[in-house]
């Protein structure tokens, strides 16, 4: 498989849109899994694709930026997760190596919740938050303590670039 060969994201395409492509084929996935295993091989199985999904994705980005990843790049590419309305953002802070920002609204997790997907919305996209990361630039660090999709008011995203790490 050529990972330059795929786009890293299809323009004109919403994140939202592709989301909910991707959970309406893996509802399919997850449901004849429970059948056929149990639920906890089910949603190891979504999780574990969905974390080499994330990957991969940041890899394709990584490899289309034209200078290279960065935190800067990162932020310029919040534009496709947010577009229409996905998420209400609060920005809280950027430095030169960190940005940190709350979701306030998470139209994601809505979407799932309403496809019956709720119970492992977390799988579908909060996991692909750090995963990311790894394929885009290990440097790239997220902490995160809460999200929306697990009950919480808001989801604290807190992210660092760490400068002297090493980029493997």
């Amino acid at each position: 498989m050529t990972k330059a060969a795929t786009p890293a994201h299809p323009q004109g395409l919403s994140m939202y849109e592709k989301r909910r492509i991707e959970a309406e084929i893996l509802k399919h996935v997850y449901d004849a899994l429970t059948a056929s295993h149990g639920k906890a091989i089910a949603e190891a199985s979504v999780a574990e694709a969905v974390r080499r999904s994330a990957i991969e994705q940041g890899e394709r980005f990584a490899a289309e930026a034209p200078q290279g990843p960065s935190l800067q790049g990162f932020i310029d590419m919040q534009e496709l997760w947010t577009k229409g309305g996905a998420l209400d953002v609060e920005v809280l802070g950027r430095t030169e190596d960190t940005y940190s920002f709350n979701v306030t609204r998470c139209r994601y997790s809505e979407m799932y919740k309403d496809m019956g997907l709720g119970e492992i919305g977390h799988l579908l996209s909060c996991q692909r938050d750090g995963t990311f990361c790894e394929g885009y630039d290990k440097r790239l660090k997220l902490d995160r303590t809460q999200t929306i999709m697990q009950g919480a008011s808001h989801c604290d995203f807190r992210f660092r670039y760490e400068k002297d790490a090493a980029s493997s």
